[in-house]
């Protein structure tokens, strides 16, 4: 049985930092790429950075670079958000994204169950 877990969500002042992290369970970890998005009750979900296994290669949505690091410690099956000089406008609740990346895993496509994000003073 497949599992995301995520945690680190939390309350946070404008400014502050949070770290995300996403355990996966069932799956071979290094054959996935790992994304997180967010989702704000009433709109569409966004996606927020992504990483590639093997070569590590990260990209990352306009509104988060410069301010989040998307990383992965294949070792533990865990993928990191690390969200630094948070806004109001960041409040959400992020997703954990497993896509497999090629061979057997082609198609696959896995989600968590999300952690609350809440910026404010």
């Amino acid at each position: 049985q497949v599992q995301l877990v995520e945690s680190g969500g939390g309350l946070v002042q404008p400014g502050g930092s949070l770290r995300l992290s996403c355990v996966a369970s069932g799956i071979t970890f290094n054959r996935f790429v790992m994304n997180w998005h967010r989702q704000v009750p009433g709109k569409e979900r966004e996606w927020v950075a992504i990483i590639r296994p093997t070569t590590g290669r990260t990209i990352y949505a306009p509104n988060v670079k410069d301010r989040f690091t998307i990383s992965r410690d294949d070792s533990k099956n865990t993928v990191y958000l690390q969200m630094n000089s948070l806004k109001p406008e960041d409040t959400a609740a992020y997703y954990c994204n497993a896509v497999g990346f090629g061979g057997s895993e082609s198609g696959l496509d896995y989600w968590g169950q999300g952690t609350q994000v809440t910026v404010s003073s």
